[in-house]
């Protein structure tokens, strides 16, 4: 049987009892505001992070205003992508792009908020991964040698469960 190895009392939500794929009956949740906040980033060689710092562009143009964009479109579309995602109205996502040259990595952040029946954590999941596979996709032509590494949900907000925060984070944490 498929829940073999989930522990007793939990079973995977998107599946049901004889282990097949569902949407999740979210008919009878409340509607209340939901946020979440993901991270990621992309490490980068010297060449691409000298390229970055010299003014954040490459031959396909502006890398982090694009990416940012990117990420805003992938957000909305997040219910294509994933399977059994619901789609929700997502009242704000924010995509933020930095360069932390010391380190030669883009770090990426997105926020996302709705006030729905269902989380928007996949949406900020998606919004990241999108974002840091366009930086990858912009500067490709100078380096293939980066790292898309280390997307986690750092912080979520509303619904049943409550407050998650990722550790290591301040329960105030802001985006």
């Amino acid at each position: 049987m498929v829940h073999d190895t989930v522990p007793a009392g939990e079973q995977l939500s998107h599946l049901d009892e004889d282990g097949r794929p569902r949407m999740v009956d979210v008919s009878g949740k409340a509607e209340t505001y939901r946020t979440a906040v993901a991270e990621g980033c992309v490490i980068l060689d010297e060449a691409v992070c000298a390229c970055l710092s010299d003014g954040k562009n490459s031959k396909k143009g502006d890398v982090f205003r694009i990416a940012e964009t990117a990420g805003i479109m992938a957000v909305k579309k997040t219910p294509e992508l994933i399977p059994l995602c619901h789609g929700i109205r997502i009242e704000k996502a924010e995509i933020r792009c930095s360069l932390d040259e010391g380190k030669k990595k883009v770090c990426i952040r997105c926020t996302v908020a709705a006030r729905d029946v269902t989380g928007v954590e996949m949406e900020a999941l998606t919004g990241v991964s999108a974002a840091a596979l366009t930086v990858y996709d912009m500067c490709k032509g100078i380096s293939k040698n980066m790292v898309i590494q280390d997307i986690r949900l750092l912080k979520k907000t509303g619904g049943k469960s409550g407050t998650y925060t990722a550790g290591g984070m301040s329960e105030d944490a802001d985006s």
